[in-house]
């Protein structure tokens, strides 16, 4: 039987709360239920209606307060109750923000969801930055991937050797924990030590900070610096457009 609920799978954008959505603005004010990550701001969440309730449902990594099966259980309740939820996520719900599973499940318990995209951490953190993704001049290529580790596996699910070689811009979500073992395999795949890297921490809100690195120093100075998650990783020549750029712009 149907649910006479909806969740709405909806991303929150990178940081910043004026790059909500329209549509994400909108739900914040209509929907019963919100269950946000913990990428979601204070300021976003203050956009909510007074009379939804919020329900945090993590998660860091090693978060306790949060598990997708709690999250899961959670929209299949509240949807059999009959509540309009916002299941709000940061950046995009479809980039390494597990929407796609949580779409299957709902998909499986016949609750009905709509998907809301948002504008994904790494286009904020390289906007913000200053760093065009792709350039005419440098980069024709862009791989995206995650850097956090599969606790099943002895290894990440990345092939950083072969990728170093296969695109012009490589960009790293999740990946300062390994930033180190990173660098180097990308090191023995073919880049130069002397490739440039940016990383940026907490992208488009006000504690935003940029970091330029050589890929053979990066680690070493993201410890120096204690850069802390969320940090997005940019790796290619792109990063030296920034120089070019900056000056004039407000980031």
């Amino acid at each position: 039987m149907k649910s006479k609920g909806k969740v709405f799978i909806c991303g929150a954008g990178p940081g910043d709360p004026e790059l909500l959505t329209v549509k994400a603005t909108r739900l914040l004010q209509t929907c019963d239920i919100i269950l946000h990550d913990r990428l979601v701001s204070r300021e976003i969440l203050e956009l909510a209606s007074q009379t939804s309730k919020k329900i945090y449902v993590g998660r860091a990594s090693g978060d306790p307060k949060g598990t997708q099966k709690k999250t899961n259980n959670l929209m299949l309740n509240f949807a059999n109750e009959g509540k309009k939820i916002l299941r709000l996520k940061g950046g995009d719900p479809f980039i390494f923000g597990r929407g796609g599973e949580e779409a299957e499940f709902l998909a499986s318990h016949h609750v009905e969801y709509e998907i809301i995209p948002g504008i994904t951490s790494f286009a904020g953190a390289a906007g913000y930055a200053s760093i065009p993704l792709t350039h005419r001049r440098y980069s024709s290529s862009l791989a995206v991937v995650t850097g956090h580790v599969d606790a099943n596996k002895n290894d990440g699910v990345v092939n950083w050797r072969q990728l170093a070689r296969s695109v012009d811009t490589i960009v790293v979500l999740m990946g300062l924990e390994r930033i180190n073992i990173i660098a180097k395999k990308l090191i023995q795949g073919g880049l130069d030590t002397n490739t440039e890297v940016a990383v940026v921490e907490n992208a488009t809100t006000s504690k935003q900070r940029i970091f330029i690195s050589k890929l053979g120093e990066v680690a070493t100075k993201m410890k120096k610096h204690s850069v802390q998650p969320p940090s997005v990783i940019i790796i290619g020549k792109v990063v030296k457009v920034r120089m070019q750029i900056k000056d004039l712009s407000l980031n």
